[in-house]
């Protein structure tokens, strides 16, 4: 059966993106108000402390009265997990996310994985599809928020808030959107971005959440620096087996290798050309030496994670350059930045993997903190509104946390929303068959017999609002699944359905009697509704219908098949046609409940109500 419109949507389709850039607009005021209230509380709250001040004279507390300094390591890994997590956040706001993110990234990453992991993922794919807006702007500010929540609560139990929140974030993101980054697929390798990028933010939010005491000696730059250690050395080991093509370049009579059509594939992504021609060179140059290349990256990753694994301070501090040249080779020439071609989320493994085996560096050689001071700033004694009336920059940050954790709600809640609703978004419809075309004319009468040889005219169905499409009772594609989608638009309505007929007319010119139009509706649960009229009548009375309501009926050759146009008809009380929507079923029809449903309801409803 060929529809109005249907099929798969593209990534630039113009009905997604200008919502989803409405949506993100909308939000964005939201934000800007949360701002704007803080910046009021923060006015509010100086003015006090500096008129307590002037009160009380010089001896009364100052800004510092609470404050001893944040433990380097611990810094450098809050601020720059906090910015990429940010940077993270922009990068879901390009267009292409809604429809493409699930399809063309998520979907082909897991697709090499076990059957278990595809399943996992498609739920959350399957999620994301059916509600590409809210799912695509809930990304964005749950990952702003988090970011800016690092960045701005330094110290105390907000900041281990934000750090525990950033790891439950990564976790979800690292098993639906990395299928546990590639951990169960073959060719696991760090040169990729193995074990995934958000798994190395988890475990950056885990040493965040630490308290403070836990830096206020070296073992913490120890206990990083053999965690970092051991994956290289596991990585190193992965890379060097056998047969798994890394160990070859582009051998005449061989195949291509592993690493070259990585590299190959990165170089295709859309990029300045100075870009693509840098990853291009390495390829060639791998092509060409791809024993020599693996070799050398066998050896670096063996030695950075041994010495790392030493904990001598002089050694790691050279292989500490040694990893960061390496993986800013590795970021350039081979995951090619990761954030390129539209749908890029992050800038892949190699700045995460750096950051946290320089902090561990930090942590190592940095004077440890007295654990009296750390103990005085992780758990000072002083209740926290007799620090906020004292320390303007601690209530500062009070505040500018609670503002970071609005905006990670703004993203949570209808993302959460999202997940546990089983109808696709009526978006979705609207983008595959188009927005339903408003209109206010008098709909074309009839008078055909319904599904129990009753006679059904338009005007006897006065006062009450339609619904109708056209069906052939004898289909077994389309068909079935719009008169479920009908079926389920009445149940969903619930006590208004009392105010609404749903109507369905034949359209095919063989198959018409009764008997095919009942055996449909027991076929599809149909029969249950009291307000479901399924029309018949002679081929030349349903023939002047199909022609009034614009429906094309083609018979094709040896009656093999009917090819008739998927289209419904919202028709309010007075019997005047509202809205004109295609009905072909398109994406959501997987679900439950399609996108079409909400649609179809959504205007019975505006129709009821006007």
């Amino acid at each position: 059966m060929t529809g109005m419109g249907g099929g798969p949507l593209s990534v630039g389709n113009t009905t997604i993106v200008s919502a989803f850039q409405s949506m993100l607009l909308h939000q964005l005021l939201i934000v800007l108000v949360v701002l704007a209230a803080l910046a009021v509380a923060w006015n509010v709250l100086r003015g006090a402390q500096l008129r307590r001040a002037m009160a009380e004279g010089p001896s009364s507390a100052t800004s510092e009265s609470f404050d001893s300094p944040e433990p380097l390591a611990r810094r450098i890994l809050r601020v720059g997990f906090g910015l990429i997590w940010v940077f993270d956040g922009i990068l879901q706001a390009q267009s292409a996310m809604p429809v493409g993110l699930a399809t063309q990234v998520i979907q082909p990453t897991a697709s090499s994985s076990p059957t278990w992991v595809q399943h996992l993922v498609n739920a959350g794919v399957l999620i994301w599809n059916n509600h590409p807006v809210q799912a695509a702007a809930a990304s964005v500010w749950v990952q702003v928020g988090i970011g800016l929540w690092l960045l701005v609560a330094p110290r105390g139990r907000w900041s281990q808030a934000g750090a525990v929140v950033s790891i439950g974030w990564g976790l979800v993101v690292w098993a639906f959107g990395e299928a546990f980054g590639g951990i169960f697929a073959p060719g696991l390798t760090v040169l990729f971005g193995a074990p995934g990028a958000v798994l190395i933010y988890c475990f950056a939010g885990g040493l965040v959440a630490l308290p403070e005491r836990a830096w206020s000696s070296p073992r913490i730059g120890r206990f990083i620096l053999a965690v970092m250690g051991t994956f290289f050395v596991g990585m190193a080991v992965l890379q060097a087996w056998p047969g798994r093509g890394f160990w070859q370049g582009q051998v005449r009579g061989h195949p291509t290798g592993t690493l070259v059509g990585m590299v190959d594939a990165m170089a295709g992504t859309s990029q300045p050309a100075y870009l693509s021609s840098w990853v291009s060179s390495f390829g060639t140059f791998d092509a060409a030496h791809g024993f020599a290349v693996n070799l050398f990256v066998v050896i670096v990753l063996a030695a950075v994670g041994l010495v790392f694994c030493s904990g001598r301070v002089r050694p790691v501090r050279i292989a500490v350059y040694m990893g960061c040249v390496f993986c800013l080779a590795d970021w350039v020439l081979i995951e090619d930045f990761g954030f390129f071609g539209g749908l890029g989320t992050d800038p892949n493994s190699m700045i995460p993997l750096a950051l946290v085996f320089i902090a561990g560096y930090v942590a190592l050689i940095r004077r440890p903190v007295p654990v009296e001071a750390a103990a005085t700033a992780a758990d000072c004694p002083i209740a926290w509104p007799a620090r906020a009336r004292a320390n303007p920059s601690y209530a500062f940050r009070l505040l500018a946390a609670g503002g970071a954790a609005i905006v990670t709600l703004l993203g949570v809640v209808p993302m959460a929303f999202a997940s546990t609703n089983p109808n696709a978004d009526p978006i979705v419809t609207e983008a595959t068959n188009g927005t339903p075309d408003a209109t206010n004319t008098p709909a074309p009468s009839f008078s055909l017999t319904d599904q129990n040889g009753r006679a059904v005219s338009l005007a006897s169905l006065r006062g009450k609002t339609i619904a109708m499409t056209f069906l052939d009772p004898v289909c077994t594609t389309d068909c079935p699944l719009i008169g479920q989608e009908f079926r389920e638009a009445d149940l969903q309505l619930g006590s208004r359905a009392k105010r609404t007929v749903f109507i369905a007319i034949v359209a095919n010119p063989l198959y018409r009697s009764s008997f095919y139009t009942n055996g449909f509706d027991r076929e599809e649960g149909l029969n249950s509704l009291s307000n479901w009229l399924f029309l018949t009548g002679s081929v030349r009375t349903l023939s002047n219908v199909w022609d009034d309501y614009g429906v094309q009926v083609t018979v094709s050759p040896a009656g093999a098949m009917v090819d008739h146009s998927d289209i419904a008809y919202v028709i309010d009380s007075r019997g005047r046609t509202r809205y004109i929507l295609s009905a072909d079923p398109g994406v959501g029809t997987s679900t439950t409940k399609s996108s079409f449903v909400d649609l179809l309801d959504g205007e019975m409803t505006k129709v009821m109500s006007s």
